[in-house]
């Protein structure tokens, strides 16, 4: 899941502090390091940050979860 939400984000042209401060404003506070540390795979993604992370993305949840290159 990190490697495709970092893949994802930065095919939106969004910074990390962009994409967190969206993933806050859907109602899910989140911060720069944290999502730092999701992509990274230094932190627990669960579910809730993963719908938020997604919507903000605006991009399935199972999307997400998908290898990168998976159809």
């Amino acid at each position: 899941m990190a490697r495709t939400m970092g893949i994802f984000r930065i095919e939106r042209d969004l910074p990390q502090r962009e994409l967190a401060a969206r993933v806050t404003a859907l109602g899910r506070p989140m911060s720069n390091t944290m999502l730092s540390r999701i992509e990274l795979a230094k932190r627990r993604c669960d579910i809730d940050d993963l719908v938020a992370i997604a919507a903000a993305l605006q991009v399935s949840p199972a999307a997400l979860l998908q290898e990168p290159g998976a159809a």
